[in-house]
């Protein structure tokens, strides 16, 4: 035993210290030669010296990483896109523009009554280094108006495929109410019902159909009939419609007109599609626009926030990121629900 211990005076700690210094040594060598090889390797893939052994920087290996979502041949959803948002001056209508340069669509027009959207469009020009927004300052209900805006941003950008009708009014009054001094009825004005119909509802769709008609005849002129799932989506409107299409006090004509977008986009959606055109609705639920803010602060406080689960209003931004979305997702049609959380009560 004692023999087995010293063998040739060398102690038992030595021993084995010899026996795995050499185990080692050969296990390095081993991973060298395994370490070369596959140096040799990237060498040949990538075809210039890939050498580190001597402290040499080895060649970068190109690394595919995930990327963003991409639509056909590797072009973002928004980009090389032709808009027209009507309302652009504030609210919603001017969220939605800025999120759409700053997506990188080639034009958008910014549509609206007000003044405001030529300062809009400059500010938006500047900012993106490129001449992108176009003002169009009109009356969105008039035909001719309309048309001027399509021929004008079609000659200088192409045919438009993206459309949000944004623009709308309130006229709030009950649908009947009662005159406790007289015991007389009053009767919602006609005149005012006439008019949020024409703004919200007529005009939203006629600008629907300027596009579908502008891309139905561009597919004519290059021989194109039916549109094929294999190309590209033609064209996206997007009608900005709200809770209150599901009812509302005081709202008689806001809702009818919201509700009736909802027939409108289904009808057109079964139509338009013929040419590659999609159609969606947006139902926002109380957003702080300029529309919203107007009905005052102590209202929004006591029949706004409380039945609201976020219980804030909604940013505008929040609403124009949805709208990006059903525009970029060609699965994604019918309605989108951006309430958060509130619904008319009772």
């Amino acid at each position: 035993m004692l023999n087995f211990l010293t063998m040739e005076d060398k102690t038992l700690p030595k021993y084995w210290s010899q026996v795995v210094t050499r185990l080692l040594t050969s296990q390095w060598s081993l991973f060298d030669l395994q370490y070369q090889a596959g140096l040799k390797m990237m060498e040949s893939v990538l075809g210039a010296p890939a050498s580190g052994g001597d402290g040499a920087q080895v060649a970068p290996v190109p690394v595919s990483l995930p990327r963003a979502r991409r639509g056909k041949e590797g072009v973002a959803p928004l980009e090389n896109q032709v808009a027209v948002v009507t309302g652009a001056a504030s609210g919603i209508g001017e969220a939605l523009v800025r999120e759409l340069v700053e997506r990188g669509v080639a034009a958008v027009a910014l549509v609206d009554r007000s003044v405001r959207v030529e300062e809009l469009a400059r500010t938006l020009n500047e900012a993106a280094g490129r001449e992108v927004a176009q003002a169009k300052v009109g009356d969105t209900t008039s035909e001719v108006f309309r048309a001027r805006v399509f021929d004008e941003i079609t000659a200088r950008h192409g045919v438009v495929n993206i459309c949000v009708p944004a623009a709308g009014i309130t006229r709030d009054a009950l649908a009947v109410k009662m005159d406790k001094v007289t015991g007389k009825a009053a009767v919602y004005p006609v005149e005012m019902f006439r008019q949020v119909i024409e703004v919200n509802l007529l005009a939203p769709v006629y600008w629907a159909l300027e596009m579908v008609v502008r891309i139905a005849e561009d597919r004519a002129r290059r021989g194109l009939g039916r549109w094929d799932p294999k190309e590209a989506v033609q064209g996206t409107v997007v009608f900005i419609g709200s809770v209150s299409s599901q009812g509302n006090k005081g709202q008689i004509s806001y809702a009818t007109t919201k509700a009736g977008l909802e027939g409108a986009a289904a009808t057109l959606m079964k139509e338009a599609i013929y040419h590659g055109v999609r159609c969606a609705v947006i139902h926002p639920g109380f957003t702080d626009t300029p529309m919203v803010r107007a009905l005052g602060e102590e209202y929004i406080a006591k029949n706004i926030l409380p039945y609201t689960q976020l219980r804030r209003l909604i940013r505008p931004q929040e609403i124009a990121e949805a709208i990006c979305f059903l525009i970029s997702n060609a699965a994604v049609s019918g309605e989108l629900w951006a309430d958060a959380g509130w619904h008319p009560s009772a």
